[in-house]
């Protein structure tokens, strides 16, 4: 059981109704690497309408699923990891504005994912993926799909364009990457602006040299990690993707800091939230595990 961790737990959603195991999994593997606190958490949400005479017996109804639910997590989460003793936190509210207001002091917020669409994200009440990413105040995982533990090398892969959102990003990619003991792969893609006619070579000539100064230093500090770093031309998102299809997590910066509704989240993150197929880590600026 690990000590002094009081405040450095790492932050997994339980959903009642849907799996959570791949995402504990990842979670409670995390928080072995970093000799982390693990939290589990689960959110009842309100009754608004007042008019039902059994709201009060719902809520306690839901409650006592949640209550269920979190205990079987912690045993599942105990069983895999035998060094950790999760704590589980049963709270009152809407699941997306609860997980917002923890994540200003834990190091890391993991979430489930279920590859929705971004019409099925927009219209589903019980989403979190989009509207906690957008406003989380820490790095956020997203596990829709399982490690590819079985790729040799292993490697983390960070999308770096310059900007203070990817440097953030590089930070926790390079951390990521030596807790592991993988190599990292930055990479940059250059996409040729709407009506612009700049020459495809300046261009990619231009963004060798933004990454090349951007990931300058890093290996002097982590000596330990086998940095790559190559620029792409296409659509990030696409390319991205592919990039880490056999990755053991993405790493991305998230620019900004939108509302619940998740309208601000930047096309890229939010389309390769959907479109990538390994653990999308998204880091917001300034903050590190």
């Amino acid at each position: 059981m690990r000590e002094n961790t009081k405040g450095r737990e790492i932050v997994v959603g339980i959903d009642p109704v849907r799996d959570w195991h791949m995402a504990l999994a990842w979670a409670a593997d995390e928080a072995d690497r970093r000799a982390l606190g693990l939290a589990l958490v689960l959110a009842v949400p309100p009754r608004h309408d007042t008019q039902h005479v059994d709201g009060t017996a719902d809520h306690m109804g839901l409650r006592r699923s949640g209550s269920e639910a979190l205990e079987a997590a912690a045993a599942w989460a105990r069983s895999r990891q035998p060094g950790l003793e999760p704590s589980t936190h049963l709270l009152d509210g809407l699941p997306a504005p609860v997980l917002g207001g923890l994540s200003l002091k834990a190091p890391m917020l993991v979430l489930g994912s279920r590859h929705l669409s971004r019409t099925e994200e927009f219209l589903s009440a019980g989403s979190l993926v989009v509207p906690v990413v957008a406003q989380a105040h820490c790095p956020v995982v997203v596990v829709g799909d399982a490690e590819h533990v079985s790729q040799e090398p292993p490697y983390v892969v960070v999308a770096v364009d310059g900007s203070e959102s990817s440097k953030a990003a590089l930070a926790v990619a390079f951390e990521e990457a030596s807790v592991r003991g993988c190599a990292l792969r930055a990479i940059s893609v250059w996409h040729q602006p709407l009506l612009s006619f700049q020459d495809e070579n300046a261009g990619l000539q231009a963004q060798r040299r933004t990454l090349s100064e951007t990931v300058a230093g890093w290996s002097q500090k982590y000596p330990d990690v086998a940095l790559t770093h190559e620029v792409l031309a296409g659509h990030p998102v696409e390319e991205l993707a592919e990039a880490a299809e056999h990755a053991l997590a993405l790493v991305l910066g998230r620019r900004g800091n939108g509302g619940y509704s998740g309208m601000r989240l930047g096309s890229v993150v939010h389309g390769l939230l959907h479109r990538a197929h390994c653990p999308v880590i998204t880091v917001p600026v300034g903050q590190g595990i």
